[in-house]
């Protein structure tokens, strides 16, 4: 895609840059995948620049950007199938159960960089609000709503928009902004108990928790790592449809099939707004970069363990090196 300068001639160069940020959670959020949040944001870029003779300060920045950024994540959903976790498309497996082939990253809901999407400071409470608009089951939940109600929720009430402010981005009335503001919350509320209580690591406990699971995970001790577990817990690993439920499958699944990750090394990083991963997989003398783990927490449990595959996008995506750095097996960040 084309490259936006960093600065153009005119009154709105040196405000397309800084807001980056807040387009790209924008659009991750409306299309449920870091690439191509990231292609709709140099897109919206390209065509700020090239409409910026246009831009007269009747609006702010931010909305003018917003509203660009609408218009082109709504073009890339047209005729196009929703995202998802494997969760959502069919029952768990067992453990032993054969292992279908890869489907297409275009199937599934990915994760994000969150230095990439969330504010780096601010309110304490709107920091935590953000972290859990990018939370992997609320994105996946955001993409049941048809296009506009997503767009409409994510201004609203993830972006603090007003009723006026959404209705000149989608050329529509406030009456038809809070009907479908209505309808969007209606259709989350109806998947709420879907949404589980996943934080990240707010308290010395749910550090301990982490802490376990990394010594457990990369000292390949599985029983102590399943302790971890609550017993409804649930492991992923897009892009395999597989899924699996319970302490005693995920424990079979990582005693047989998972066993080539014994011997890995890991390296904190920050993802969708919860604890998170990268790992490298031991080959031969080396490594070589195999999953990002998000890590879904419920109070003082673990509740989800999702293994992303798609290293060749994720990678780069995360700013990773090929090889971890240091000689320890649990690498630090």
């Amino acid at each position: 895609m084309t490259e936006v300068p960093g600065q153009v001639d005119g009154e709105i160069s040196p405000g397309l840059e800084e807001h980056r940020r807040i387009l790209t959670g924008y659009c991750y959020r409306m299309l449920g995948a870091a690439s191509e949040a990231e292609d709709a944001v140099q897109e919206t870029m390209l065509r700020a620049w090239r409409g910026r003779a246009g831009f007269e300060g009747r609006s702010t920045m931010r909305s003018w950007l917003m509203r660009i950024a609408t218009n082109v994540c709504l073009d890339m959903l047209t005729a196009r199938q929703r995202r998802a976790r494997p969760m959502d498309l069919g029952p768990s497996s067992a453990a032993g159960a054969p292992v279908t082939d890869a489907l297409a990253e275009s199937v599934w809901v990915g994760p994000v960089n969150d230095l990439r999407v969330l504010p780096g400071a601010g309110d304490p409470a709107d920091v935590a609000a953000a972290r859990d608009s990018v939370r992997l089951a609320f994105v996946a939940t955001l993409q049941l709503l048809p296009p506009r109600q997503r767009a409409v929720l994510v201004l609203r009430d993830v972006l603090r928009f007003s009723a006026a402010e959404v209705a000149e981005l989608l050329d529509t009335s406030v009456a038809s902004v809070n009907s479908a503001l209505q309808r969007a919350r209606e259709t989350l509320d109806d998947w709420r108990g879907e949404l589980g209580q996943s934080l990240a690591p707010a308290d010395s406990r749910q550090r301990d928790l982490l802490d376990r699971y990394v010594d457990a995970f990369v000292g390949y001790d599985i029983p102590a790592l399943v302790g971890l577990l609550r017993d409804d817990a649930v492991m992923s690993m897009p892009p395999l449809p597989l899924w699996l439920r319970g302490r005693d499958q995920i424990g079979r699944w990582m005693l047989g099939r998972g066993a080539h990750c014994e011997g890995s090394r890991v390296v904190p990083i920050q993802a969708n707004g919860m604890p998170a991963f990268a790992q490298w997989r031991r080959e031969g003398g080396s490594f070589r970069p195999w999953a990002i783990q998000v890590v879904e927490i419920a109070e003082d449990a673990i509740v989800g363990l999702n293994f992303f595959l798609d290293t060749d996008r994720l990678w780069p995506h995360f700013g990773l090196p090929e090889q971890p750095a240091g000689d320890d097996r649990r690498a630090r960040g």
